[in-house]
């Protein structure tokens, strides 16, 4: 284990290293906020979310078991605090384009303009599925997790993950046929 992995920081921060947390948070803050946002749809409250799951993170870091990779930790840990602020009352909404804005510089101006409308239009579309199907689409592409690593997130068998997937992709590809949209980009 080198001192820089995620388990090694850990283990730094179960024992009061200040500088280990604030790696860790730089190294999982983005992708851990925007599997937040995805869920509850709400900026201020996904902000809230990452501050108590990383608060969390520094009280229990001497609990961790090391079962389970440290990101698949985080998101499990997340997602719990995310589903928490659910049950909260709601205040603003956030469009979620914001939640991602990173643009490929290598494309010309009209491929990318071809792609951030598929883009848009696939998110919109992945909005629209049920939390179930969001939570393992999101979890799987763009939180690049295996179907085990999935199901200890959620709290559910492997086959339910499956299931959940195949449904969730069949889904978004009728609503993207719907909207014209083929399976290739430009």
């Amino acid at each position: 284990m080198t001192a820089s992995s995620d388990e090694a920081l850990i283990l730094r921060i179960a024992n009061g290293d200040r500088m280990a947390m604030q790696v860790l948070f730089a190294r999982h803050q983005v992708k851990v906020f925007r599997f937040v946002l995805r869920l509850i749809g709400n900026e201020a409250a996904a902000e809230d979310v990452i501050s108590e799951v990383f608060l969390d993170v520094w009280r229990n870091a001497g609990r961790f078991e090391a079962r389970s990779s440290v990101s698949t930790w985080l998101l499990a840990i997340a997602r719990n605090k995310a589903y928490s602020a659910l049950r909260r009352p709601r205040s603003e909404e956030l469009d979620e384009a914001k939640a991602e804005t990173i643009e490929d510089t290598g494309d010309d101006p009209e491929v990318a303009a071809q792609k951030r409308d598929k883009s848009e239009l696939l998110r919109d579309c992945i909005q629209r599925l049920s939390v179930d199907h969001r939570e393992v689409i999101d979890l799987v592409y763009y939180h690049e997790k295996t179907i085990e690593e999935v199901a200890e997130i959620v709290g559910i068998p492997e086959s339910t993950v499956k299931t959940r997937m195949f449904y969730a992709r069949r889904k978004l590809s009728e609503m993207l046929q719907a909207a014209g949209i083929d399976r290739g980009w430009p």
